[in-house]
């Protein structure tokens, strides 16, 4: 650990620091607040971990129930829609939404029913036994139940040039922009049978459709890869990486550099969309949350309950399926109601209203 830490980002005119709002004639409003320099533990009903669609949903269901939480949101929150632009099918916004903004009204609701939102990354935590506990920027929370719902992040090419046209025409979610590219033509990055999702479902708007794998065979399943070829619209380029993304202000192509021979070439795309996978971020709660067979976090049944009585989890951290900010927004939903009930059953039930909770399996050290 060092003491550099990224810069802090203010959205929309929102201070990310908030930590407790301040109450006006009728509607509560969010002021600046002073971190917690007593060293004592600062403790509450609910803790959510993340500030997505997922974790604000949770954090307005909770503080509607009274069960005051605290959103441990990142120090760059807001989840994936903060790098995306225009938002078309989110509903109650036909003339669409840019992802920043629609995040900045989400956590301005969240603010306004009484949740207390703090820009920290958790460092570790320690699910052993009620109170649960977690550590962000020196600060050790308590609460009686966690939400988890820090969500999972695109895996990138990492070129500069990807970087600079992301939002641009460069995507990572063909389901949210492809309307965006209908009669243009677009590439898809990948060989799995996510890519190939992806670079069917682009053919119902692109004309043309360019699937760059670097290696001589596809990944995918054999019915996918049946399906791909199949289709008129696809065009593979096998033994090929993308060396770089071209276009000053949008994407205008793509160079290519061949993997199995000396070699390059210029691909003329309109947009480009980067199918390699997903990473959930579940490293701090890996010791602690089982995990299923892709890494993402695992539920019980239709609940959103972890192994760990307590600790719900919602979003896209462990939804490697549908992935959009509407689903993981419903996930919170059920994750504050289902975390309201756990706390009222359980409460109900043991002596002096506390509960017992579930020995979860023996942790490595964590941080």
């Amino acid at each position: 650990m060092t003491d550099e830490r990224p810069t802090r980002l203010s959205l929309g005119g929102l201070k990310l620091q908030t930590l407790a709002p301040l109450e006006s004639d009728g509607d509560q409003i969010a002021m600046p607040a002073r971190r917690p320099t007593s060293g004592e533990p600062v403790s509450t009903r609910v803790v959510i971990v993340g500030s997505g669609p997922a974790g604000l949903t949770a954090a307005i269901y909770a503080a509607r129930a009274n069960l005051a939480p605290i959103v441990i949101g990142g120090l760059v929150g807001g989840g994936q829609l903060m790098v995306t632009s225009d938002v078309e099918n989110y509903p109650g916004f036909p003339e669409a939404i840019a992802g920043p903004e629609l995040m900045d009204r989400f956590r301005a609701q969240a603010l306004r029913f009484g949740a207390r939102i703090v820009d920290a990354d958790v460092d570790r935590v320690d699910f052993a036994g009620r109170p649960f506990r977690l550590w962000a920027d020196g600060v050790e929370y308590r609460a009686d139940a966690v939400i988890v719902a820090t969500g999972a992040e695109a895996i990138w090419l990492g070129i500069d040039s990807e970087t600079r046209l992301r939002g641009k025409g460069v995507s990572a979610c063909a389901t949210c922009d492809g309307f965006f590219f209908r009669d243009k033509v677009v590439g898809v990055v990948g060989g799995g049978d996510s890519a190939l999702e992806d670079a069917l479902y682009l053919t119902r708007f692109a004309k043309e459709v360019h699937l760059i794998h670097r290696r001589d065979a596809l990944r995918a399943s054999k019915i996918m890869q049946a399906r791909a070829e199949a289709n008129p619209k696809i065009a593979m380029h096998l033994n090929r990486t993308v060396k770089e993304v071209l276009g000053d202000n949008t994407v205008d192509g793509v160079r290519l550099e061949r993997t199995d021979r000396s070699g390059e070439e210029i691909l003329p795309v309109e947009g480009l969309f980067v199918a390699i996978g997903h990473r959930p971020n579940v490293d701090v709660f890996r010791d602690w949350l089982d995990l299923d067979d892709k890494g993402y976090l695992r539920v019980e049944g239709r609940t959103t309950a972890s192994n760990i009585d307590g600790v719900f989890v919602a979003g896209d951290v462990d939804d490697h399926r549908y992935r959009q900010a509407v689903t993981a927004a419903g996930e919170g939903c059920r994750a504050a109601i289902d975390a309201e009930r756990w706390l009222e059953a359980t409460e109900s039930q043991a002596p002096g209203g506390t509960a017992a909770v579930a020995t979860p399996p023996s942790p490595t050290t964590a941080g």
